[in-house]
């Protein structure tokens, strides 16, 4: 075990869940691109009412690999199928550890030369890197790290998402003429601004679009032309505080706790990861409060991952979800607040005095930890599920968390309470301020919650049949 690894910071600090509890490390930062080119309510607006542009270049980690094993690796990590996986094609991938819970997820990219690009938290690339080094695999692989690290540092790839009503006429106009009919999360090449640019049929913000990528010297490029053809279609640039709120109407859960800080299984793999490593620095935040650190831990189908597990190959992982799959599970949902709750949550900012003021809740996404964990009770007071990423969304005109709840409550309508704040006036992290606990009465909605979002996945679901 490396001197400087989570291992050994684990062995030091003894109990888990106060070291994360209390790490100084705050919200996750999305760095170079600014907070906002505009203001983020229209920048919201533009996913729904018109066309934006996401800049997704530098706040997710890139891992690629290859080789004559790489394809066998990833399938034995991986719960999803690679069945029929082909150059051209892309999925979100799902890895879990040995006993079935949670490490992250992530989109693997099959390229036309048969390299993997692996694009997400690091988590996910942490647990496949290790695999790689460690398996005696015939695999190379070369890691391209966030830009939370160095902001400065150029990136392989540029990435770019166009997403909107009028994304079709700006791809029309950019592409010069008709847009390749790809399927979804399959890709193609097309020209742009003179430059060869991967397109990937995605749908982000819960509306049809296309993700572009290429070498990361010819972004601005290819920039520049995609803002020309939309600049008369209301094209907004997105910023960073509206970037992270457009899950919220989507439904995707970014930020689960990786369930690799227990078990005698994983004690090798704890001390390959470095003291500095995303899952050594960040930091739990929420009411929910734990002595035992797997109560935070997550199966794919609590994170609405269930129909991705497929039991046609062997992978790490296999036999517990099996002996898991048919038993009860907790359901993705959407908690609506009450408009005066949040009101009186927000408000509490002039109505009280300092001390005794409620939890500061950021617009228009209110998270102040790495791994939100908020504890939602039902009518008795129980702990029925976790919220885990809540904001504002200004197109639905609500205060919305994105939460993982019992299957009994998880009806729409159903009446719950979220706990927000953290208890005894908070922990020792920066980002929180002495504050008190209160309850906010929510009601259960579907997730996504939006209806373009719902119906845009249906019509992709209908197409896949």
């Amino acid at each position: 075990m490396a001197e400087q690894s989570l291992q050994a910071l684990l062995d030091r600090a003894g109990a888990i869940q106060p070291f994360l509890y209390n790490n100084p490390t705050g919200a996750r930062v999305y760095p170079v691109v600014p907070p906002e080119f505009t203001n983020w309510r229209d920048e919201q607006h533009a996913w729904r009412e018109t066309v934006c542009l996401f800049d997704l270049s530098y706040h997710m980690t890139d891992l690629f690999l290859w080789g004559p094993d790489a394809f066998s690796l990833l399938a034995r990590l991986a719960v999803n199928s690679f069945t029929g996986f082909a150059p051209g094609q892309a999925k979100q991938l799902v890895c879990v550890t040995p006993d079935g819970y949670l490490i992250g997820d992530g989109i693997l990219f099959y390229l036309e030369d048969g390299t993997f690009q692996i694009v997400g938290r690091p988590s996910l690339h942490n647990w496949i890197q290790y695999h790689a080094a460690t398996s005696g695999a015939a695999v190379s692989w070369e890691r391209d790290e966030w830009s939370v690290t160095d902001p400065q540092r150029p990136r392989k790839t540029y990435r770019f998402q166009v997403q909107g009503p009028h994304a079709q006429l700006l791809l029309e106009r950019l592409l010069g003429g008709t847009i390749p009919d790809v399927p979804f999360f399959h890709f193609t090449r097309v020209n742009i601004a003179g430059h060869t640019v991967g397109m990937l049929h995605h749908g982000m913000a819960g509306v049809a679009g296309a993700e572009f990528f290429g070498p990361f010297a010819e972004g601005p490029a290819v920039k520049a032309a995609i803002l020309e053809a939309g600049k008369d279609l209301g094209l907004r640039q997105v910023g960073s505080r509206a970037y992270a709120t457009n899950g919220l109407e989507s439904g995707w859960i970014p930020n689960p706790l990786p369930a690799i800080y227990t078990g005698d299984e994983l004690r090798p793999y704890r001390g390959w990861l470095p003291a500095t490593s995303y899952e050594a620095v960040g930091s739990l935040g929420g009411s929910f409060v734990s002595p035992d650190i797997t109560d935070y831990y997550l199966t794919p189908w609590d994170l609405g991952y269930g129909r991705l597990v497929k039991f046609d190959h062997d992978f790490v992982g296999r036999a517990a979800l099996e002996r898991l799959a048919n038993q009860p599970h907790r359901k993705k949902v959407t908690l609506v607040w009450d408009p005066d709750e949040a009101v009186r949550v927000i408000g509490s900012l002039f109505t009280k005095p300092k001390g005794e003021r409620y939890k500061y809740f950021d617009l228009p996404l209110a998270q102040y930890a790495t791994w939100m964990y908020d504890a939602v009770l039902d009518d008795a007071g129980k702990v029925v599920g976790f919220s885990m990423w809540t904001g504002f969304s200004s197109n639905e005109e609500r205060v919305l968390s994105l939460a993982t709840v019992d299957a009994a409550v998880a009806t729409v309508g159903t009446r719950l309470r979220i706990v927000w704040g953290e208890p005894n006036g908070g922990s020792r992290k920066p980002s929180v301020e002495r504050h008190v606990q209160t309850e906010v009465a929510v009601t259960v909605g579907p997730a996504p919650y939006a209806e373009p979002a719902r119906q845009y996945r249906a019509t992709v679901a209908r197409r896949r049949a």
